[in-house]
């Protein structure tokens, strides 16, 4: 006995990537130097010392990866574009090379039916702002929003799906409270007002988007994870809240105008406490056409005073367990995007992220993933009980197309649909291709029951 989920007939079904993840040519065409330039080139920062530099070499490579996105028929490609390819030190004068490698990618999507969904902030700040307060400096605002209105102007009609921000958690708390990410600052206080500038500079982007009269629609991409208490001792719940909003800190703002109150609370016992200018509530709140969601986990949690940045520890309770640690827990997907819709309403959700790390590896000229297919399939599962609960989930874009520099990873972590030896450059489809590429031509997912 099984049964079949079936998904709406313009449903999208696409892949992601990131510029800095695939592109490599950092020194090529004009492009400057980013944040994560300056941290790789740190000893023991990155895994086994690797950096960015080739990647994928999908700079060189992209008409490659466009054919493969062709073959495995996807309608939607979202990609980041690196901002100190189009202003070399974040502001000034326009690097022409940047803007005409992007309009032969873009073009060449186009021209295989593939609509390009442009991200325009993927963690890569140009160094020289850094070396300016990055995003400390409210000044970076000004800068970004510059940047965004130079795509906008040059891209208005080619690209139609606009991104602003993508993962801004991970640009906050993973760069300037844990110091894992570029540029490597560990403060709170540092952090919370990073948070707040990136999330300013989201609402004007959006408010700049809206005065050009850009062709298109724009939204935003944050991560959720979700948490559940181990227990409904008040200790465990007041822990599983703050897992939970550590996160949404990034997204009840865009949509209630203002901060989750009992997690504002909790940051001021750790010194922190965001500067918050006249109308940059209302700015942050800006309307959106549509949100992004990267979901890849979560977990059950339980308060433990002095443990890690929360104070919480993650319970084993026997989930499975992705190659890279994280726990493996597709119902999550279910009850955020539920979430969302109590918060945000009927507004339009892509799942512009959701993948996992799986280290297979090529035997007799094929990648046997079970694992991710296994994990592709539970959560697409979700997706489809999501959307017959009501929620207006549109797309579906899985990290990631290929296999790629995994930030402080480096080459440990394997992401992709499509397998790449970083020494030749060879692309191969695993198993986890053909199975989305059977998926997305049938538009339906069939569960057998156990």
């Amino acid at each position: 006995m099984s049964t079949i989920i079936q998904f709406p007939e313009d449903f999208v079904w696409g892949v992601s990537t990131s510029a800095y993840q695939i592109e490599g040519s950092l020194d090529k065409d004009g492009r400057g130097p980013s944040i994560w330039d300056e941290l790789a080139a740190i000893p023991g920062r990155i895994y086994n010392g690797d950096d960015a530099s080739v990647a994928c070499d999908s700079y060189e490579r992209y008409e490659e990866d466009i054919r493969l996105m062709k073959e495995l028929g996807v309608k939607a490609y979202r990609f980041s574009v690196s901002w100190p390819r189009i202003y070399p030190t974040g502001s000034g004068e326009v690097n022409p090379k940047g803007i005409a490698y992007y309009k032969k990618l873009v073009t060449a999507l186009l021209d295989c039916g593939i609509e390009p969904f442009c991200t325009l902030y993927h963690r890569e700040l140009p160094q020289a702002l850094q070396e300016q307060g990055g995003w400390e400096n409210r000044n970076t605002i000004d800068a970004f929003v510059q940047f965004a209105e130079t795509m906008f102007r040059e891209f208005d009609g080619l690209i139609k799906h606009w991104i602003t921000f993508n993962e801004p958690w991970c640009i906050a708390i993973n760069g300037h409270l844990l110091g894992r990410h570029a540029p490597g600052i560990q403060s709170w206080q540092s952090a919370i007002q990073v948070a707040h500038h990136v999330l300013v500079a989201h609402g004007a982007t959006v408010r700049k988007f809206r005065e050009l009269g850009t062709a298109g629609v724009i939204g935003y991409a944050p991560d959720i994870y979700w948490y559940e208490p181990f227990s409904q001792k008040q200790e465990d719940v007041d822990a599983a809240y703050r897992a939970f909003s550590i996160y949404t800190w990034f997204v009840t703002p865009v949509f209630a105008g203002k901060y989750p109150g009992a997690m504002a609370e909790w940051f001021k016992t750790k010194g922190a406490e965001p500067v918050i200018e006249a109308g940059d509530m209302g700015l942050i709140s800006q309307k959106l056409d549509f949100l992004g969601l990267n979901f890849y986990g979560g977990n059950i949690v339980r308060h433990k005073a002095g443990n890690n940045y929360l104070d919480l520890e993650h319970v084993d309770i026997g989930y499975d367990k992705s190659d890279k640690g994280w726990f493996i827990f597709p119902d999550g997907l279910y009850l955020t995007l539920n979430w969302l819709k109590e918060l945000c309403g009927p507004l339009p959700i892509y799942i512009t992220e959701n993948g996992a790390c799986y280290n297979d590896e090529v035997i007799d000229g094929r990648v046997p993933d079970e694992r991710r297919i296994r994990f592709l399939q539970s959560h697409i599962t979700e997706l489809g009980r999501a959307i017959d609960s009501g929620v207006n989930v549109k797309g579906y874009l899985t990290w990631s197309l290929m296999d790629n520099f995994e930030w402080a990873f480096g080459y440990s972590c394997r992401f992709g649909l499509v397998h790449v030896d970083f020494r030749t450059q060879k692309r191969t489809p695993k198993e986890s291709y053909y199975w989305y590429q059977k998926l997305i031509r049938k538009n339906w997912l069939e569960i057998e029951s156990r």
